[in-house]
């Protein structure tokens, strides 16, 4: 498989700035996605863990902040126990529009993964939920 990358935009109705927040703060990433442990800063880890799961260490995706220019711009690097030790990249592209926002997320690197098509498609239903989620946290 050449090209494992997923590409999709939304459009919010929020500014750049509170779109930015809920791309990276730790309490408001639980809200649409999964809770962190610390907001996401450049150069630093994160961990993500599962809402459901008790223990505080127990993480369900990881990785390193590769950027972020607030309002802007957020890439990092994405990984999770079914992708077996493989790494990913997330790139997220905030954009204002008239009344809202325009974010398109570029999730790369999944052609390398096993099972290449399984990823592709079960990443891109996970998104497709997140993002509906998202839309909801937002209003």
């Amino acid at each position: 498989m050449q090209n494992g990358t997923l590409i999709k935009t939304i459009f919010l109705k929020a500014t750049p700035e509170k779109v930015w927040s809920y791309l990276t703060e730790a309490d408001k990433l639980g809200e649409w996605f999964h809770p962190a442990k610390e907001n996401l800063k450049a150069g630093s880890s994160y961990a993500l863990k599962s809402a459901s799961e008790p223990d505080p260490d127990c993480k369900l995706c990881w990785g390193e902040v590769l950027k972020a220019n607030p309002f802007d711009l957020l890439i990092y690097s994405f990984t999770h126990d079914h992708l077996a030790g493989h790494e990913t990249t997330v790139r997220w592209d905030l954009a204002p529009v008239h009344g809202g926002t325009q974010l398109v997320m570029t999730h790369s690197g999944l052609e390398e993964a096993a099972d290449p098509l399984g990823m592709l498609a079960s990443h891109d239903a996970g998104w497709d939920k997140h993002f509906g989620q998202l839309r909801e946290a937002l209003t």
